[in-house]
């Protein structure tokens, strides 16, 4: 029986789950078999649950700083709440993903990128005011 480890790629059960280097990370023990299948859960659909790629999670990242920056609602609270010190730090690891990629995007995500960190700077320099 093939698993999955965590990036994806297909290892047999018995050697465990693979870690970057091709090592095992963990042994596992054999999965005990279900006595009765849950007629609640939800079916595949064949669609890609949330697909993880460099603009979803400039995206994602984009949000998060909107949301510390007050501009959007808590999703949690759903009413607004400023943390600019969590805002700031966000901004910082746009601003670091843009240095450490330099070279490696295409025009498009460098774009997206470029855009986000001015965007979210401009704000956050006019709500610290």
């Amino acid at each position: 029986m093939d698993l999955k480890n965590r990036w994806g790629d297909n290892v047999e059960k018995e050697g465990g789950i693979l870690g970057p280097d091709g090592q095992p990370l963990v042994s596992q023990p054999p999965e005990p078999q279900a006595e009765a299948k849950d007629e609640t859960a939800a079916e595949p659909t064949g669609e890609p649950e949330g697909q993880l790629n460099f603009f979803n999670y400039i995206a994602s990242l984009g949000f998060q700083t909107m949301i510390f920056l007050g501009e959007m609602p808590n999703p949690v609270t759903n009413k607004p709440e400023k943390n600019l010190k969590q805002a700031k730090f966000l901004i910082d690891t746009l601003v670091i993903l843009r240095e450490k990629t330099k070279g490696n995007l295409t025009k498009e995500e460098d774009d997206l990128l470029n855009g986000s960190i001015y965007e979210l700077q401009m704000r956050f320099v006019e709500l610290s005011k």
